[in-house]
């Protein structure tokens, strides 16, 4: 489910490009006080954020969007219900002009692709299955880069989706491939301030197209439309668009 915000610019100012932890604050604090569990809850969060679109500087009263989304409806109602109509995150200020539910869904002539960098970390005790070069090997894991073989990213974000399913909803779903067709856009590096640290998050932005969804893959895709690919989803990465065939 997917909550999607108009925002009504308060004034002239730059996009902050490091928004990422400043919006995350934001859906704590509101969540905070009528779901305290999530505050405290380690390992997966079950939420992620797209950008603030389009991108490009404000001036007063531009019209942007944002979306929210989480496969736990709870914390989308809470949200909707307790987010101000006016927020500040970080340096920009706006006024929610609008609250819409959203429920995506594929089908057969739909694909998957990016709208915020996947971030995949491969830990140290794989380096030898994936080949991983030893100039690059560093102590506990090191994040995917194109100069990594693609089934390695393919096997992690498979993994890491089943993994946050199977926690979500207390399953052992299993499932031999859930990618068919994949494209490689882009590398992308990211700077974002987790407990007062600025650090360096290095993701990649992809394509995801399929001949046929079956239905538990269906499942899981959708899952991971609705939390997030990869890690570090709770501060915006992995944020995920249906592309919809125009023919």
């Amino acid at each position: 489910m997917r909550l999607l915000l108009k925002l009504k610019a308060l004034g002239n100012f730059s996009y902050d490009t490091l928004y990422y932890s400043k919006l995350h604050g934001l859906i704590y604090n509101t969540i905070k006080p009528h779901y305290p569990e999530l505050h405290n809850k380690s390992g997966y969060k079950f939420f992620c954020f797209s950008n603030i679109f389009p991108i490009g500087d404000f001036k007063e009263n531009d019209i942007r969007s944002l979306l929210i989304s989480s496969p736990d409806k709870f914390f989308i109602k809470t949200l909707i219900e307790n987010l101000p109509e006016g927020i500040n995150i970080g340096e920009m200020s706006f006024n929610i002009e609008s609250r819409k539910l959203i429920t995506p869904f594929l089908n057969k002539n739909s694909s998957i692709i990016s709208a915020t960098p996947i971030v995949i970390r491969i830990p140290e005790y794989m380096y030898d299955t994936y080949k991983i070069p030893e100039k690059y090997r560093k102590k506990r894991y090191v994040y995917w880069r194109p100069c990594y073989s693609f089934e390695a990213f393919v096997k992690q974000l498979e993994d890491n989706l089943i993994k946050k399913y199977n926690e979500f909803y207390k399953t052992d779903i299993e499932i031999e491939r859930i990618f068919e067709m994949f494209k490689f856009l882009k590398p992308v590096v990211n700077h974002i301030m987790i407990d007062g640290k600025e650090q360096v998050s290095v993701g990649s932005l992809w394509e995801f197209t399929f001949s046929y969804i079956g239905k538990k893959q269906r499942k899981l895709l959708e899952f991971g439309i609705d939390c997030g690919f990869g890690e570090r989803n709770s501060f915006g990465f992995g944020f995920m668009n249906i592309k919809f065939d125009k023919h």
